[in-house]
């Protein structure tokens, strides 16, 4: 009967040794210290009293600038003898992108010949025939005659070097170059060495400069009441979960898509760091209704989700990590409200919260 009692009694003080996570409330890990390559790669926030508030969660995709976007198409019919560019390519205005071989431009280096030959010409007979007119061998109509000759001549000459710097003519005979309009990014290609191409060939390639893109916002007909003009939005891409950018609704576009069966409406992004790439998807978070209650706001990454209870890791410094229960009054897709364990001011972990959780309990 002793040995069962001492076996007990051992048990009871082995589990009184280990707290439950239940019992790490508000409770300070003592060994635990955040350093080295853990601390380099932990995020921390600090948290504020804010009203609660209600969101609404819309589809999207991000879009090209169509007010930046240049798309070129060939004038001229011609074959493709070599592409100096790639997509994805950063280009400056001017820059030689491919050179194309044209009949139409061996037509016009002909004439433009022809002309200049027929120029030459002219101004040899208007020389001669002026000495005539000095010395009274030749009237005045048939010089004026000439030199409105010549002067058709040169206007013919004039115009078909406009038309092959307007066409960029290549050094070597027959040739052109396709220059790139502006200063930007090569977004859309379809051109090849040996393509033919003409006036009527779909574009050749599309430039973008990428500062700015345009997220396109679906509005399905029951949420019209909550979104206009003015709104602001956070977006988020498929790409980066965790990254938000704020902005606001700067057109309705007031006509269903009869593709989607949604009305449109755009929000204008900054791209200074290029993560915003057109194609992908988003979700686009607008406020829909703001309470009057005011609770600390956490971001969904710092709550941890164990025995049917939600906890945070709250950063006083390195040496003092502590893991608080909270109760959540209310949460959106960006925030979980909590009136209790928190007070605005607290720092909490963001990234590694699981981690260092685990660590915690130890």
């Amino acid at each position: 009967m002793k040995n069962i009692l001492l076996i007990i009694s051992s048990f009871i003080l082995i589990v009184s040794c280990n707290p439950s996570v239940d019992n790490v409330n508000e409770v300070e890990h003592q060994h635990f210290v955040l350093k080295g390559e853990m601390k380099k790669n932990t995020d921390i926030s600090e948290v504020k009293e804010e009203p609660i508030s209600e969101q609404l969660t819309l589809t999207g995709k991000i879009e090209y600038d169509q007010n930046d976007l240049v798309t070129f198409k060939s004038l001229l019919t011609g074959v493709v003898e070599s592409v100096k560019f790639e997509l994805g390519d950063f280009v400056k205005k001017g820059h030689i992108l491919a050179v194309v071989r044209s009949n139409d431009m061996i037509e016009l280096t002909q004439k433009k010949q022809l002309f200049e030959n027929q120029e030459k010409l002219l101004e040899k007979q208007f020389k001669t025939k002026k000495d005539l007119l000095d010395d009274g061998l030749t009237t005045l109509p048939e010089l004026n005659q000439l030199e409105s000759e010549l002067q058709e001549a040169k206007i013919e000459v004039q115009k078909i070097k406009e038309t092959l710097s307007l066409y960029s003519a290549g050094s070597a005979s027959g040739t052109y170059y396709i220059v790139a309009p502006k200063d930007g990014y090569i977004v859309q290609k379809d051109i090849s060495v040996g393509m033919p191409i003409t006036s009527e060939s779909d574009p050749l390639f599309s430039i973008s400069n990428l500062k700015e893109v345009w997220v396109m916002v679906n509005i399905y007909a029951n949420n019209l009441k909550y979104i206009k003009e003015g709104s602001d939005v956070k977006v988020r891409t498929i790409a980066y979960p965790d990254v938000f950018y704020n902005g606001k609704i700067d057109k309705i576009y007031n006509v269903f898509d009869d593709n989607e069966h949604v009305l449109k409406a755009r929000v204008v992004l900054k791209n200074q760091n290029l993560n915003l790439l057109p194609g992908l998807s988003v979700d686009i978070f607008i406020n829909k209704h703001t309470s009057n209650s005011m609770a600390i706001a956490i971001p969904h990454k710092a709550v941890i989700f164990s025995n049917d209870k939600n906890y945070v890791v709250v950063y006083n410094d390195d040496n003092h990590l502590e893991i608080r229960k909270i109760d959540p009054v209310a949460e959106n897709e960006l925030f979980i409200y909590t009136k209790d364990g928190l007070k605005a001011g607290d720092k909490v972990v963001t990234k590694n919260a699981l981690l260092i959780y685990e660590e915690l309990i130890k």
